[in-house]
């Protein structure tokens, strides 16, 4: 009785679908191969737009409050977009959400370089698909996750999800070191700051088309399975049944971090150091590739972590050292001592990111997953969508500029205590295979 209680709430162990003939079909699949390069492609382009995203708009005259509001329509509206998208997707076809996805990458992209105008600008913020931060945004994580989850068996897959991340986190380093060289080498040959911008973000927009063509080449094996597919009638308008309860919960802690997250995203760090320290553009670069290696390379210990210690545990115990280096960055003297801080911290950071996904795809039933990802991926786009509009105003304050990475800190030990407190009993079903 103990145990039920502990576990109420979770699905029970659902089947991988294999080859009855070639049980290690799926493994081999080609579609994992491509939902990778999917995943590359795409963090490439947001670490290429993110280094110079914060740069341009106040380039090209934008106030604080101006960059806050479009950067919180950005994320708002990239909700919206994708709330519908994601929770459609296990109906409508996986295939064609990631296409829709990369259609409206590129024509935010394609605006932003077409005009300065503020007006339009927050137009096409709010419908397309635009990165302000370097981490995922729109509908393909959700979708994604859903997939590779379906490829293949419970054990594996908080390895494959690490593995996912660290793919993705290199991707970002190489786009933010990238941008920054990008950037910097049309300043130095006379262009104008805010033209050489632009440069970049007309390559965010070229990744959008690479990307359509990409995902027209992965197969029907990612869709749901129609054995798997729930009765319409016991489904809400989320795309959930039994797992609605679980799933909103999580959600609303998620939606916690991502606001705590927001008032430190890397186009706001990058400004930071180029206002307090004077860092250039490629300097930037660098910083922020250096940190998005290092997260990569922090995901991947997940796995490992995971299989010893839980999936809850990880998320929550390496989360929490990270947000004290956080805090502590711009409580240092120079410039030398921020970037170890700020270093130290990606290098712990993103254990919990393989962990929070493979935790999420654990306890939903197949034909939630994609729901699942995309509800509690949508409470973090709500989240960090309100998060500029108090932060941007603050890092345009030479006196307060320091202050956002304290408030995201603390409001994010704040949420890995409420989770463990939440969920360390409920626990995914191959945590309680042999236990």
């Amino acid at each position: 009785m103990a145990r039920q209680r502990a576990t109420r709430g979770v699905a029970g162990p659902h089947p991988v679908h294999v080859d009855p003939q070639d049980p290690g079909k799926l493994a081999r699949s080609p579609d994992i191969a491509l939902l990778f390069a999917t995943r590359i492609l795409r963090m490439f382009g947001y670490g290429f737009l993110a280094v110079v995203l914060v740069l341009y708009l106040a380039a090209i005259g934008l106030s604080g409050g101006e960059q806050g509001l479009l950067l919180g329509l950005t994320l708002l509206g990239d909700a919206g977009v994708s709330l519908w998208l994601t929770t459609h997707a296990d109906r409508i076809g996986r295939r064609r959400v990631l296409l829709v996805g990369a259609i409206l990458m590129l024509f935010a992209g394609f605006v932003f370089v077409a005009t300065p105008v503020f007006g339009v600008l927050l137009v096409a913020a709010t419908i397309g698909v635009i990165s302000p931060s370097g981490n995922e945004v729109g509908p393909f994580l959700a979708v994604e996750q859903a997939s590779l989850a379906q490829l293949v068996p419970a054990r594996e897959r908080t390895g494959l999800f690490a593995r996912y991340q660290l793919a993705g986190s290199f991707a970002t380093a190489a786009g933010t070191l990238a941008g920054g060289v990008v950037s910097q080498l049309v300043i130095n040959g006379g262009a104008s700051p805010a033209d050489a911008y632009r440069v970049v973000i007309l390559g965010y927009a070229i990744v959008g088309i690479a990307l359509a063509l990409l995902v027209t080449r992965v197969s029907a094996r990612v869709e749901v399975p129609p054995a798997d597919v729930a009765d319409q009638t016991i489904r809400d308008r989320l795309g959930l049944h039994r797992s609605r309860n679980v799933v909103l919960r999580l959600s609303a802690l998620f939606a916690l971090d991502a606001f705590a997250g927001g008032f430190a995203i890397q186009g706001f760090i990058a400004f930071w150091f180029n206002q307090r320290y004077g860092v250039d553009p490629g300097g930037l670069g660098l910083i922020l590739s250096a940190a998005n290696v290092l997260a990569g390379f922090s995901a991947l210990a997940a796995g490992r972590l995971a299989a010893r210690f839980g999936l809850i545990r990880t998320m929550v115990f390496t989360h929490l050292p990270s947000n004290i280096l956080l805090m502590l960055v711009p409580l240092m003297p120079n410039l030398q001592l921020a970037v170890v801080m700020l270093l130290a911290r990606f290098a712990i950071s993103q254990m919990d990111v393989p962990t929070r996904q493979s935790y999420t795809m654990a306890i939903v039933a197949p034909d939630e997953r994609s729901a699942a990802a995309g509800v509690t991926g949508i409470a973090r786009s709500l989240g960090v969508a309100a998060s500029p509009l108090i932060a941007a105003p603050l890092y345009a304050s030479v006196a307060l500029a320091g202050l956002p990475f304290l408030i995201s800190g603390g409001l994010k030990v704040v949420y890995d205590l409420l989770l463990y407190r939440s969920f360390k009993r409920v626990r995914p079903p191959e945590e309680m295979e042999g236990s």
